[in-house]
């Protein structure tokens, strides 16, 4: 909830914008499938409730008190919605720059595709391609930055030039190295769930669950990223949209998002310009999502999600300034 008429007896959650009064709890049922039930306050576990309200720590000098825009560079040739549009490090510089006048809190550099069919990329290509660019963003803007890779070689050159967040997709399942690479860094991190390759990934996505297989996966990784030596307040987790999904995957997860507030991390929405934004909004074109990709980015600020991570950072800012103003 985000009404202005608050319950005295109501708990803020993780120390942002909503509020709420009664929680749900969600189950496994062999024979009914998820089951769910409404459950007071009064009744919930002290540790379930502490995970739910304490305020997540700052990432990267951010607070997460607020809703933050990540925004996309892709400096890449094949990426599904601006490949090789900014693989030249002037071009990349400058829509750096104008992501950052129009709202972005954070940028996120990657070098790999990972868009459904896309296939592995040398390290040494991908380093070529980011370190680079970062390079030359931070020596004009301190706005922060994140390498969104899988390899430990690529995010180790990433952070040595000036990033300051590792984006695995894989959650440290591809390059196990990275995890070390991260924790040695002191660098937060953010674990996203896909299921399979981008090579393969949509070929035929099957769950038991998918919200509460997602919600397990990540569970376990962040267990995993903790006994790697990285900080527990400095994991974010992203349920992974459209990777691994089919459409109506993608849905059950966006009506369910405020689940993953359960595992006492940020959460991260990446849903921008996807193809389902495109079946359901009649834009085959990527490039003409942006209506539908904010309409998606207003269900996760609603639904507390810190962090929002898009391509078009000018009308999602906009957006959400006027979400959070009469709200």
């Amino acid at each position: 909830m985000t009404d202005a008429h608050r319950p005295a007896d109501a708990q803020t959650l993780a120390g942002g914008w909503c509020w709420f009064t009664r929680v749900e709890r969600i189950e496994r049922d062999a024979a009914q499938g998820r089951r769910g039930q409404l459950v007071e306050l009064a009744d919930v576990p002290a540790d379930v409730l502490r995970r739910l309200t304490a305020p997540r720590a700052a990432i990267a000098g951010l607070g997460m008190d607020a809703p933050k825009i990540m925004g996309i560079l892709n400096v890449t040739p094949d990426s599904f919605s601006d490949g090789g549009q900014f693989v030249a490090p002037e071009a990349a510089v400058a829509q750096a720059r104008h992501m950052v006048a129009g709202g972005a809190d954070i940028l996120d550099i990657g070098g790999e595709s990972t868009r459904p069919g896309a296939q592995v990329v040398e390290v040494e290509e991908e380093i070529a391609r980011t370190a680079p660019v970062i390079q030359a963003i931070r020596a004009t803007e301190g706005t922060p930055m994140s390498i969104d890779t899988r390899k430990a070689q690529v995010a180790q050159a990433a952070l040595t030039v000036g990033a300051d967040l590792v984006n695995d997709v894989a959650a440290f399942t591809f390059d196990p190295d990275i995890a070390a690479v991260t924790a040695q860094a002191d660098a937060p991190c953010c674990l996203m769930h896909a299921q399979g390759d981008p090579a393969t990934m949509q070929n035929d996505p099957q769950y038991d669950d998918v919200v509460l297989d997602v919600y397990d996966f990540l569970a376990a990784r962040i267990e995993a990223a903790v006994a790697a030596g990285i900080r527990r307040d400095q994991i974010i987790v992203d349920p992974g949209i459209g990777f691994g999904k089919t459409l109506e995957h993608n849905l059950d997860i966006l009506k369910n998002l405020s689940i993953f507030h359960g595992l006492g991390c940020p959460v991260l929405l990446g849903a921008s310009r996807k193809r389902f934004i495109g079946v359901l909004g009649d834009a085959p074109e990527a490039g003409d999502r942006m209506p539908g990709s904010v309409a998606i980015a207003l269900q996760g600020v609603r639904q507390g999600m810190q962090i929002l991570r898009v391509h078009d950072t000018t009308a999602t800012r906009q957006a959400i300034s006027l979400h959070m103003a009469v709200n």
